[in-house]
Order: C-alpha cells, then sequence, then structure tokens
C-alpha cells in the first residue's frame, strides 16, 4: 500500500504559477494510429483565481506542467505554448466571487505545422536529413540574436553545438535508410519531416519539456534491448474500459513502395494467403527512400505485420492515486514517454491470452481535485520490432551471453 496525491507545479513563460489552484486538467500526447506520425499533444487545464488581478500570461507563452513523483521531485508531464485563454466567472457570493481561467497549449510539434521550409537536402540518410530540416527550424539564426545582448550577461555554460536551441531534441543520426536528395520546394516544415521519417521507418515525437525528436527504425528495438520492459498488471488498472481492438481496416496485402525522386521508381509484394482470404486490399506508400533493396525490405516489413489483422490495446486507464500501485510503477507511469516497452499481464484470458507486450503510442492524463489518471494506448510488439543493426549491439556484450541454439535468422535482438 503506498499513498500518494499529486502536488502540481505550473510555469508559463518561466513564471511559477502560485496563486491560483488547478480545478482540471486534460492533457493527450503521441498518436492514436501506428501507421501516421504523431500530431502535435495537447493541454487544457483550469485554473481558480481569488483576487481578480491582471492576469501574467498571454497568448503564445510557454507552458509547463509538471507533479511531483514518489519522491517528491517535480517531473515534467507537458511542455508547449498558450493558444487560447478563457475567463469567466465561476461562484458568485455576497461579498466575492471566484474566476476560473482555462488555458489551452499545444505542443512542440505545432511550431513545425506553422512554418515553411525550401526543405534543399542532399542524399543522406533519414535521421541526418531531419536534423538537417529541423536545426533550420528550431535554432536561433545569428542574425536574430537581440541587438543588446552581452557576451557578460549569457549563459557561460552553454555550449556552442547547442547555443540557440528552441526545442530540438534527441535525434538518431544517421538513421538508417539513405534517402534521395531533394530540390528546393517550398513546403510545411511538419509535412516534409513527417514524410522523411515516414520513409526511414522512424517516427517523430515530442517529449514533456517541449522537446522534438526523431527516432529511427531500430531505436524500439536498442531501447528494449538495453532496458527491458516497464512491467504492469492489469489487477491496478481502472477495469472498466480495458479494451483490445482487431481491425479489417488494419488489414493490407498488397503493397508498393515507391522510391527515390522518379516517379517511376517503384516495388510491389503480395501475400496470396491473406488475398485469399480477405481479398485484395492494397495501399501505395510513396517513400524518397534512394535504393530499390531497401524499398523492397520495406515492403516486405510493411507486409509482415498487416496481411493479417493484430490486436491494439487501444485503453486502459490507471488511477495513479490508487494505493495498490506501486512507487515504481507510479513514477514509470507519470515518465511516460512515447515508444516506452511496456508487458501488462493479468488480463482476462480472452484478451491477448492474457498478457500483451508493446510500446506505448499515445496517452492522456486527466486530473481533478486529488486525482490524476492515466489512459495508454499501445501497438503490439511486432509493429515495431526490426533487427537490429551491427553496430547498435552493446559494445559490452559478450558472445557467451547469446544462446548457443539462436538461429541468425530469428537474431533480432542482443541484449
Amino acid at each position: 500500500m503506498t499513498q500518494w496525491a499529486p502536488v502540481w507545479r505550473v510555469k508559463i513563460d518561466g513564471t511559477d504559477i502560485t496563486d491560483s489552484v488547478l480545478a482540471n486538467l486534460s492533457i493527450t500526447s503521441g498518436r492514436t494510429n501506428i501507421y501516421a506520425q504523431a500530431q502535435a499533444g495537447y493541454c487544457s487545464v483550469t485554473l481558480i483565481i481569488f483576487n481578480q488581478a491582471a492576469l501574467p500570461y498571454e497568448i503564445n507563452d510557454t507552458i509547463s506542467i509538471e507533479v511531483q513523483d514518489t519522491a517528491a521531485a517535480y517531473v515534467p508531464i507537458f511542455g508547449g505554448s498558450v493558444v487560447d485563454i478563457a475567463v469567466s466567472v465561476s461562484q458568485v457570493g455576497s461579498s466575492a466571487y471566484t474566476q476560473e481561467v482555462t488555458i489551452t497549449a499545444l505542443g512542440a510539434l505545432a511550431r513545425l505545422q506553422k512554418a515553411l521550409t525550401d526543405g534543399v537536402l542532399t542524399q543522406d540518410f533519414d535521421g541526418d536529413q531531419i536534423y538537417t530540416i529541423l536545426q533550420g527550424v528550431l535554432f536561433a539564426q545569428w542574425q536574430q540574436t537581440p541587438a543588446a545582448l552581452q557576451w557578460t550577461t549569457y549563459d557561460p555554460t552553454e555550449q556552442w553545438q547547442n547555443a540557440g536551441n528552441t526545442g530540438l531534441g534527441e535525434i538518431d543520426q544517421p538513421g538508417n535508410y539513405e534517402l534521395a536528395q531533394r530540390a528546393s520546394n517550398r513546403t510545411i516544415v511538419y509535412d516534409l519531416v513527417a514524410a522523411l521519417a515516414t520513409s526511414g521507418l522512424g517516427y517523430l515525437s515530442e517529449d514533456a519539456q517541449g522537446l522534438i525528436s526523431y527516432s529511427d527504425s531500430t531505436h524500439r528495438t536498442t531501447y528494449l534491448a538495453a532496458n527491458g520492459y516497464t512491467d504492469l498488471t492489469a489487477n491496478h488498472a481502472l477495469g472498466r474500459g480495458i479494451t483490445i481492438k482487431t481491425r479489417a481496416g488494419d488489414v493490407r496485402n498488397d503493397l508498393t513502395i515507391k522510391y527515390n525522386t522518379n516517379s517511376s521508381s517503384e516495388v510491389s509484394d503480395t501475400d496470396q494467403a491473406s488475398i485469399a482470404e480477405y481479398g485484395e486490399l492494397a495501399q501505395i506508400i510513396t517513400t524518397t527512400i534512394k535504393h530499390q533493396a531497401d524499398a523492397e525490405d520495406q515492403a516486405a516489413f510493411y507486409l509482415s505485420l498487416r496481411a493479417y489483422p493484430q490486436p491494439i490495446f487501444d485503453s486502459i486507464t490507471y488511477a495513479l492515486t490508487n494505493p495498490e500501485l506501486d512507487n515504481g510503477d507510479r513514477d514509470a507511469l507519470i515518465n511516460i514517454f512515447m515508444g516506452q516497452p511496456i508487458a501488462l499481464n493479468n488480463l482476462p484470458p480472452n484478451m491477448s491470452s492474457g498478457t500483451f507486450q508493446g510500446f506505448v503510442e499515445g496517452w492522456t492524463f486527466r486530473a481533478s481535485f486529488n486525482q490524476l489518471d492515466i489512459t495508454l494506448l499501445m501497438s503490439p510488439l511486432a509493429y515495431s520490432i526490426q533487427a537490429m543493426r551491427w553496430n547498435d549491439v552493446p559494445i559490452n556484450e559478450a558472445w557467451n551471453t547469446v544462446s548457443p541454439t539462436l538461429e541468425w535468422q530469428y537474431a533480432t535482438i542482443v541484449s
């Protein structure tokens, strides 16, 4: 039995909001569809104010939502920018009244949807191309430096390579797929980097500090090998609403991958057994992959995932104030991130045979007075696990730790 209650800290434009009470909170992050890139996170927070003073924040201010973990350390669970502020009178008495301020904020990826780029790229790997585009948007340019800025007032510990970073997080470089060059053609930054991420079989994400990251096609395999699963039990979840979905709309058994910059460059792959069972269900995926062999590998990978329906864990909710939840699990859920490997046990036997292993794709925090819940959406392990690259194997790995009966064709993870 571990007692815990949420203690909040809200920062707007870097300043703690201390004269308000957090009444309600909803945060949605990640993605709801494994086949699409993540969209900007969404946050709605309602504060109760009593003094009717002028609001010290405004549109476009940065916002950070933090909650204490079980060690009483503040952990950020959302970072973004304010896009909407609504003030309303909530209660009226004979001598005073209270107001509610509802603040709506969007995560870091929203910045990319309103930024333009010429998108000039040389032939390079997916991670390197994404870094090239994002650093041009998320790093301050020399000519943008305020004229009154003095060296003596600048942070002396700042490293040159990271100076002026306004939102660039961890980018897996170089990546695993070589992509074609791109000529100058004005486009929305989000559309371009999402296409590059899809071409590399990776994904974009935003973290709780408001930083944008890119994970390449073997990122999850490498992380799982190094860190293992977060083990959870369904016995500690809210039983009502636990949902696993299997959808006919996910099935594809005739795949065409367009690659390179030549519209006629394409490869195809089919699963005849799936076609016989479900009928022909085709899809064309447009990429900028440079080499035909890589395009063929991706077609085979997509087909292996989608030729037959697979269950997706659509919803499971944990009340973080539940005393049955141990501190380790509670902290792991507070520190949730896209791609976190989860082993979920003690499900009903007719749901994934009682055990589900997969990766977090999206989540929603909901809070009210002394209450904080989190709802997870997860994809199955097979949707993300790719064979580990030779140079991804931990440098301290020894041959005698690998099973002598492991067949090469099944050696996707070495840990």
